[in-house]
């Protein structure tokens, strides 16, 4: 993997400016910023200082999720609930620029929701495939990314953009975006802090295929590691 690597010892401060600098000089041209948030632990800290900047105008910013759990969006483990009290709700995001995985539907069915959604939003502006501004993602202890888990029948999706995705670890199904969506965005940031995974992103930097992470590519990947 190619890929400009920031190490900081001031993870979330420097990430909320990364974040919001270009969000920032991307509104100074008049138009939308289309932005894909991660779950997991690690970026709610960066969510809720971005929900205090003044300089964001987030009437002019578009939301995706990466990825959801089978779950209501209510429920504690819910990525959206957890983007929802940090950033949606403190920054005033009009929920009209919210494009949510619904995870209390059928698997299939929220996947099919999500990526008709994008379809309509890419029809208008006569792109091929959805194109993101910045994609955040994540990275598990097992070199996962959105909901792309190792030997799992989503790494293997070349067509659709958004897929269920039946997790054996886990027993369950999550909704994730797949590789030919996150590929067609400017810029990927990925938001990796701690020392325990210190190992492993030099694992996915090196381009180990057994890690999903390691195949990610876009316009531009960039990975932003503390601790």
């Amino acid at each position: 993997m190619f890929a400009e690597v920031i190490r900081t010892s001031d993870f979330a401060n420097d990430a909320i400016a990364y974040i919001e600098k270009q969000i920032v000089d991307a509104q100074k041209d008049g138009g939308i910023f289309r932005m894909s948030l991660c779950g997991g632990s690690t970026p709610a800290v960066v969510y809720q200082g971005l929900a205090e900047s003044s300089e964001i105008d987030w009437e002019r910013v578009l939301l995706t999720f990466g990825d959801e759990r089978v779950v209501p969006p209510k429920d504690e483990q819910s990525n959206y609930r957890m983007v929802k009290e940090s950033l949606l709700d403190p920054a005033g995001v009009p929920m009209a620029n919210v494009v949510r995985i619904c995870g209390e539907l059928e698997p299939a069915e929220a996947a099919e929701r999500c990526e008709g959604q994008l379809k309509k939003l890419a029809q208008i502006a006569g792109e091929d495939c959805f194109v993101h501004d910045l994609v955040l993602l994540g990275m598990g202890d097992d070199g996962h990314t959105a909901s792309l888990f190792p030997e799992t029948k989503a790494l293997r999706e070349s067509d659709r953009w958004v897929v269920e995705n039946f997790v054996p670890k886990f027993d369950t199904f999550r909704i994730t975006f797949t590789y030919p969506l996150i590929a067609a965005a400017k810029e990927v940031l990925f938001l990796v802090n701690g020392a325990s995974k210190h190992e492993m992103a030099e694992n996915v930097l090196a381009g180990d295929p057994v890690f999903p992470a390691s195949a990610i590519r876009a316009g531009k990947v960039k990975w932003l590691i503390g601790g």
